[in-house]
């Protein structure tokens, strides 16, 4: 993509050196009254900022529409200053003798560009092509509506150039002020239509590729032939619409084993959303061929390290294995949260987490020691993510925290919560908490063993 024009003072084309616009009399802008003042340019229509854009064309419905001439003979121009738009207010001229002038006056005030066929493209002296001026126009202005102007008759030439990127074309010697207001206007609202339709379309491959992340981070869990009940939540920062780093998953191998994993990839941008969908595959597939622990957490780490777009990315990561009958597990930290354990009678409370090992990707060589839990013939075992625990309380410095979570889950464990409702709510007071939508994403799974 073309690289935006730097942001520039504003200096009348009298002023600057450049060339004046077109007038009856052949005089100067200044005297013409056409506008000849430029202002700082921001990105345009389905450029880097939506927001600029959305105002930008907000507002050409409520000012005077810019034209920019862009011809080698102002004094010789067809263009006449009564040029009107659809409101009946006067359409401003901005005239250019080259494309190192046009350039200069292309600010984010001028809404089209006329520009002459004829003129030659910089540095393309003795190219054959006869739209390479158009080219080179359309490559420094990629978001300006363009008209080409060419000689009567021409129509081939004029269609190519509509091919290539206009919006229209008109013929030099049968313009007036009404045909070519038209056009101007026209114009414009086809540009506006097509970066509409393009940012539509853009917005339907991001949807697109956050169904297919999702897929990667948030799977369905393999839980055939196992008597645990499954349920997981997960809603995205307030300062992203798509997926971040947070993942999970479930997978119950042939002996029984049921093994659960979550984890969270330092960052939010789609590469380390890539990265957390990279390290649940090779997760499950490392679970399925029979590694757990020390050994697995180790393997992740390798692929980590080689799959990280930086040195300094890194993934926290929590796994339990539980027995084939339920009543026990093996718990590995890396540098994660302790999941919350709750029993009938018995109030929620955190699992171990003193050998907690360091976070995925941060020491060569670590270790990772599993811990053996009892859990007993009925219980609910939750993991989550840090986004859970990081929001705010009231409108202080304070942080839920981990003990803040664990009396929030008691009380609604006693209110007779479980399953999908539980984590709902967990989740849904914990944003109420923060008033408002949390900043880190937050994934969080629990397994239910009811005899």
């Amino acid at each position: 993509m073309p690289v935006p024009i730097p942001r520039q003072r504003g200096i009348p084309a009298v002023e600057s050196g450049q060339a004046q616009a077109a007038s009856p009399r052949g005089g100067s802008a200044e005297e013409s009254g056409t506008d000849a003042s430029a202002h700082a340019r921001t990105p345009d229509s389905a450029g880097t900022s939506t927001d600029t854009t959305d105002k930008a064309e907000n507002n050409t419905a409520h000012t005077n529409l810019t034209l920019l001439l862009i011809e080698d003979d102002p004094a010789g121009s067809p263009i006449v200053p009564d040029l009107l738009d659809q409101a009946g207010k006067p359409i401003r001229v901005r005239t250019a003798r080259n494309l190192t002038e046009a350039e200069r006056l292309l600010t984010d005030d001028v809404h089209c560009i006329l520009l002459d066929l004829a003129l030659p493209a910089p540095g393309r002296g003795d190219s054959d092509d006869e739209l390479a001026v158009l080219k080179h126009v359309l490559e420094l202005a990629p978001r300006h509506a363009v008209l080409a102007l060419t000689a009567s008759g021409d129509a081939e030439r004029g269609a190519q150039a509509v091919r290539v990127g206009a919006q229209d074309y008109l013929f030099r010697d049968e313009l007036d002020g009404r045909l070519l207001s038209r056009a101007i206007r026209y114009a414009v609202e086809r540009k506006r239509s097509e970066s509409a339709e393009r940012r539509l379309a853009e917005g339907r491959l991001r949807a697109q590729e956050n169904r297919r992340l999702e897929r990667g981070l948030l799977p369905t869990p393999l839980l055939e032939g196992s008597s645990l009940r499954f349920a997981a939540r997960y809603r995205p920062g307030r300062s992203r619409a798509l997926l971040g780093g947070d993942f999970y998953d479930v997978v119950r191998t042939p002996d029984g084993t049921v093994h659960a994993m979550i984890g969270d990839v330092c960052g939010h941008g789609p590469d380390e959303a890539a990265l957390g969908v990279e390290l649940r595959i090779a997760w499950r597939a490392l679970t399925l061929a029979g590694l757990c622990g020390d050994q697995l957490l180790g393997t992740l780490q390798q692929v980590l390290e080689h799959e990280r777009a930086d040195d300094e990315i890194f993934a926290t990561l929590c796994t339990v294995d539980i027995a084939p009958d339920g009543r026990r597990a093996g718990l590995c930290l890396a540098g994660h949260p302790s999941p919350l354990l709750a029993r009938p009678g018995i109030p929620a409370r955190l699992l171990p987490y003193d050998n907690n090992g360091p976070a995925l990707g941060l020491l060569p060589g670590a270790r990772w020691p599993r811990m053996q839990v009892e859990l007993g013939a009925e219980w609910s075992l939750m993991l989550y993510t840090d986004g859970l625990i990081e929001g705010r309380v009231g409108g202080g410095r304070e942080r839920l925290g981990q003990e803040g979570m664990t009396e929030m889950v008691r009380r609604q464990f006693a209110e007779g919560l479980r399953g999908e409702q539980l984590l709902r709510a967990a989740v849904n007071e914990v944003r109420d908490l923060n008033g408002g939508e949390l900043t880190d994403d937050v994934a969080v799974l629990l397994l239910d063993r009811v005899p």
